[in-house]
């Protein structure tokens, strides 16, 4: 019977390296993360980022940051192809982000959140914000989002893993920016 799984080594040897990656564009979309406790789930938002494409993550507060074995084993070299910088002040890369002309995108449940499928397509560039696995991203951080969103919940739990909601988002944004050309 023929093989349909690709080997692990053919999906390697399609895979670009770390200096072929520099020259794929990347989408404008960033991450500020504030006050991730796990290193894995950063490991885990790194792996995301490059998966998608993004163009930036900005790590603050007391969230892990490069270099670090433990970040790195789970991140497996995405955290060398994603830039990144880390603010100890999320309010500082917030700054960097409105100065570059971002808008700014809650991912929380707040009063006003909209379902993150109805988001608008002319929003970009974009960078989402996402925040500690207990209490979410800090109501003062909050604040200075131009738009909230949220991920739809269906079941008992009323959130997803933070590494696992940066992915959906993440992919959403992905999509909606591929489609922008389409009618």
């Amino acid at each position: 019977m023929k093989r349909i799984k690709r080997t692990n080594d053919e999906l390697k040897a399609d895979r670009p390296t770390i200096d072929e990656v520099k020259d794929i564009p990347k989408l404008p979309i960033s991450i500020l993360v504030e006050n991730v406790r796990s290193v894995h789930n950063v490991g885990s938002i790194f792996r995301s980022a490059d998966g998608f494409g993004a163009e930036k993550i900005y790590l603050t507060g007391y969230t892990a940051y490069p270099p670090r074995e433990d970040l790195s084993k789970t991140a497996l070299g995405a955290e060398i192809a994603v830039p990144w910088v880390h603010y100890d002040n999320p309010f500082d890369a917030v700054k960097e982000i409105k100065d570059k002309g971002y808008t700014l995108v809650l991912v929380e449940q707040t009063t006003t959140s909209k379902d993150i499928y109805s988001l608008e397509k002319s929003q970009f560039p974009i960078c989402f914000i996402v925040g500690n696995e207990v209490s979410g991203v800090s109501e003062e951080l909050s604040k200075l989002a131009d738009i909230h969103i949220e991920i739809p919940m269906r079941g008992i739990k009323q959130s997803l893993n933070v590494s696992v909601a940066t992915g959906v988002v993440g992919y959403e944004l992905y999509r909606r920016y591929t489609d922008l050309d389409k009618p």
